[in-house]
């Protein structure tokens, strides 16, 4: 168990959510079920929690009823290699989902997520100052990142 598991709020829908990212990441796993109990504020029987796991990372969903919506404020990063990670995960996550600027989505439950190429946040940390803005000038003007356009704009 990892010290620190974020625990998303959904409506009624935490089973499809799940399956979903199950769907979309190829290390994933349900670990646990826990089900609402007589005099709890939903139904006998349903669904509370889904503790669950992508990529070694563990979650817990939680169906507590239209009380809170996902923020932006709020976002898990995806860190990528390549170009075909980043479009892979663009692809999947962005289906019924809502393109935003800089590689962040909102997926089709309001959840908001990053895909960061590794080399942007090498570049960033270790690059030269003139090279970086080019590049974030490029970043910018972007939704889905263009690994090759970023580099090219710090090459150039």
């Amino acid at each position: 168990m990892q010290p620190i598991t974020p625990c998303l709020w959904f409506n009624n829908n935490a089973e499809e959510a799940v399956r979903f990212y199950l769907s979309v990441f190829p290390r994933g796993r349900i670990l646990s079920t826990t089900y609402y109990g007589e005099g709890a504020p939903a139904p006998a029987g349903s669904v509370m929690t889904i503790t669950f796991e992508l990529n070694n990372s563990e979650f817990t969903a939680l169906n507590g009823g239209p009380f809170f919506s996902f923020s932006p404020a709020i976002s898990f990063v995806i860190t990528c290699t390549t170009q075909q990670e980043i479009d892979f995960y663009w692809d999947k996550l962005c289906d019924g989902g809502k393109p935003e600027q800089c590689g962040w989505l909102k997926d089709r439950f309001g959840v908001s997520w990053q895909l960061v190429p590794q080399q942007l946040m090498t570049l960033l940390t270790k690059g030269e100052k003139e090279r970086i803005a080019r590049m974030m000038t490029a970043l910018m003007r972007m939704q889905r990142i263009d690994l090759e356009t970023l580099i090219n704009a710090y090459e150039s």
